[in-house]
């Protein structure tokens, strides 16, 4: 299916050059002369090489269409992660390298979105934004203004985050999937 490079998102499977790509960065470049064009880092699903290339902002590419599954997140087994179809309790099991975006944010038991192209699992895909528990944070400092600060904190994951400095630790948060920000208390 060709789609215009800027509606390109992080995850995204392209067909290019004879291959298929997963999406790891995206990024609009707009200079100061010249036309726009999207920066796109991506790795090869089949070598695992990455390359960065840019394209027209005006430029049309190739993004593979995949069947999706819900599924649940069962557990890690070294570098080997598991997941069930929750119909038929069919069990998959993917690499980690496979996963790199959505570990910081994968708890067990976890409903996800596994794409597969012609039987074989290439993505998974996590809800919008998730529910998690902040175990690490700094004490607030007194005096400093709620506005425009954040102190480091760390997820029950492991994950760094950026929290205001009002939240402590064993508070549950939403955090946003795709930029891995702070949202709200939840």
């Amino acid at each position: 299916m060709l789609i215009n490079v800027v509606s390109v998102r992080v995850g995204n499977i392209l067909e290019w050059n004879n291959g298929l790509w997963r999406i790891m960065k995206t990024q609009h470049v707009t200079p100061g002369k010249g036309v726009a064009c999207m920066q796109l880092e991506m790795r090869n699903i089949e070598t695992g090489t990455k390359t960065n290339k840019r394209f027209n902002s005006t430029e049309k590419v190739d993004r593979v269409v995949l069947s999706q599954r819900e599924m649940q997140y069962l557990y890690a087994d070294g570098s080997d992660h598991h997941f069930m179809d929750m119909e038929s309790y069919e069990q998959i099991t993917l690499p980690a390298d496979m996963l790199e975006n959505v570990l910081p944010y994968l708890l067990p038991e976890m409903m996800v979105t596994v794409e597969f192209h012609e039987d074989r699992p290439l993505n998974v895909k996590l809800p919008q934004a998730v529910v998690l528990e902040v175990v690490e944070c700094d004490a607030a400092i007194k005096g400093q203004t709620a506005t425009g600060s954040y102190k480091p904190g760390k997820l029950e994951t492991g994950a760094p985050i950026l929290v205001p400095p009002y939240l402590e630790s064993g508070t549950k948060v939403r955090v946003n999937t795709e930029t891995g920000e702070f949202m709200e208390r939840a």
